[in-house]
């Protein structure tokens, strides 16, 4: 008899075979198979919360499949794990591809390969997906279409990759203590990190007890890529703190869900920061005062005890969104001189 994180596991292995030879029908077949009549879909903006299968496959991947007509879904992660609340969740991390053909939520098409990451999480109750979280990396796509319409990137962008050990699709059986030691030295690390600056400077943060010498974090495109852990702190969190100095300071209004499964973790939230945008420096957004919700979807991988890799999403667009910023309608502002595109509106024709 299979461990429950394993059987989790072994459930969404026919959603991601369809996902992988991407037909709509079969995928929309799949997922009244293994989800509850009422699973709950909670997407990155411009999506937002979808209830029912047949919903969300219309909303999100019919169009999609139009505009990628060889559409396929490649996992680098996949690991399953219960929270401390006992809850069960699968983690699945990795990327969308295919052919750019056609439009996509008013992204210019660009006739060649493309890439879209994704984090995608799974809650299971009773055998059945009854909620997922999950964020595209949508600037991803515009930057390769060449019409991202925001300021320039800090970090690296480029191709994020799966890890470097080629093991996260995770295998079983289910080793709980190691599960949880390893979600535990995530939650230790958060802690520390979040001393920095009520408590002091950078040092309590104690950074070198808990990360690599050679660490990477692959941020969300729009942030990029920061290799050590100088190159975390210069290109993004110096000015993600400086920006927003009362970061960890809501805890009772969000929620977290750390799980492990062996050497690597994941945390899901929705959302899982509030925070306010009180001085300038992050993404070149003038400080608004406002305090915003932040969705940020996280896989970490341990070498021994050192975080070795982080991948980091955030809903990069609810953020803008929520400071009074379209970033899809600045998007269509830039489209007006295409070839394909309404000269008025900047939509795709």
């Amino acid at each position: 008899m299979s461990d429950r994180p394993t059987s989790h596991k072994e459930l969404i292995a026919p959603l991601r075979a369809a996902l992988y030879d991407f037909d709509e029908q079969k995928v929309r077949a799949v997922l009244h198979e293994v989800c509850a009549a009422d699973v709950v879909f909670n997407l990155a903006f411009p999506f937002e919360t979808t209830v029912g299968v047949d919903a969300y496959v219309d909303k999100v991947y019919a169009p999609l499949a139009k505009a990628i007509p060889d559409l396929e879904c490649r996992d680098f992660i996949v690991m399953a794990g219960p929270t401390p609340d006992g809850a069960d969740w699968v983690g699945c991390g990795g990327y969308y591809t295919g052919a750019f053909m056609a439009p996509w939520l008013d992204i210019p098409a660009t006739g060649h390969m493309a890439h879209l990451r994704f984090h995608e999480f799974y809650r299971i109750e009773n055998g059945k997906i009854i909620e997922m979280q999950a964020l595209w990396d949508l600037p991803e796509l515009m930057m390769q279409a060449g019409a991202w319409p925001m300021g320039p990137s800090l970090g690296r962008e480029w191709h994020i990759p799966g890890p470097a050990t080629c093991d996260g699709i995770v295998p079983s059986p289910y080793d709980a203590r190691w599960g949880e030691e390893t979600c535990q030295r995530i939650i230790d690390m958060l802690a520390h990190l979040k001393k920095h600056p009520g408590e002091g400077g950078p040092e309590v943060m104690e950074m070198e007890r808990f990360w690599h010498p050679r660490m990477s974090w692959y941020g969300p495109s729009g942030i990029g890529t920061g290799r050590g852990v100088r190159g975390f702190r210069h290109w993004h969190q110096i000015p993600f703190l400086n920006a927003m100095p009362d970061r960890g300071q809501y805890l009772d209004e969000i929620e977290y869900h750390f799980f492990g499964d062996r050497n690597y973790a994941a945390v899901t939230g929705w959302p899982n920061m509030y925070q306010s945008i009180t001085d300038g420096g992050w993404l070149g957004i003038a400080p608004t005062g406002k305090k915003i919700a932040m969705r940020s979807l996280d896989f970490w991988r341990l070498e021994g005890d050192l975080i070795r890799e982080n991948w980091v999403l955030v809903d990069l667009l609810h953020m803008y969104d929520q400071i009074g910023v379209d970033v899809l309608a600045r998007m269509r502002e830039f489209n007006k001189a295409r070839a394909g595109f309404d000269a008025e509106t900047g939509a795709a024709l």
